[in-house]
């Protein structure tokens, strides 16, 4: 069921993400602004794709920590709208203060700076990530496996709230 999700995800936002770019590198040429350089492009590309893989490698790790913490998780919810919207709302939230932990706490930083090194500003620097960042990326999710939402569903939503945070 959460690959099916995830696929869904993945054939909407692809095709969305594509157009963007298009638009974008069409609109910014028309307008003499270089916002695409190739080299910076494929090197955004390429560190998306090594972050996914090596989230990808870890995932299964996550989901046994994870789904051992929902075991002996605090509250069960009995209404599924206000499940989702509270999961929506909390893990915004906890995504908040873990990317601000990125910029403030210099460990972090020196993971988080990857996202900031690109001489461009244009939609791909959005997929520029580390590829350490999958290996303590997962700690967020704790409280919300506590609290008592399931661990799939939180990797749903994450997954979601970043297609629109890039």
């Amino acid at each position: 069921m959460e690959a099916l999700r995830e696929s869904l995800l993945i054939m909407i936002s692809a095709p969305i993400y594509i157009v963007i770019i298009g638009l974008e590198i069409l609109l910014s040429n028309y307008r003499h602004k270089k916002a695409y350089g190739w080299k910076d492009t494929a090197y955004n590309i390429y560190l998306m794709l090594l972050n996914s893989g090596v989230d990808l490698l870890f995932r299964a790790v996550y989901l046994i920590i994870l789904n051992y913490l929902y075991s002996i998780h605090l509250i069960s919810f009995d209404n599924v709208i206000v499940y989702w919207l509270l999961l929506l709302l909390a893990e915004d939230f906890l995504y908040y203060w873990l990317h601000r932990f990125d910029h403030v706490i210099r460990f972090f930083w020196a993971v988080h700076v990857t996202h900031h090194s690109s001489e461009n500003m244009n939609f791909t620097v959005g997929f520029r990530s580390s590829v350490f960042q999958p290996l303590y990326r997962f700690l967020y999710f704790i409280p919300l496996t506590l609290i008592g939402f399931k661990p799939l569903d939180i990797l749903f939503i994450y997954s979601a709230t970043q297609i629109w945070g890039i």
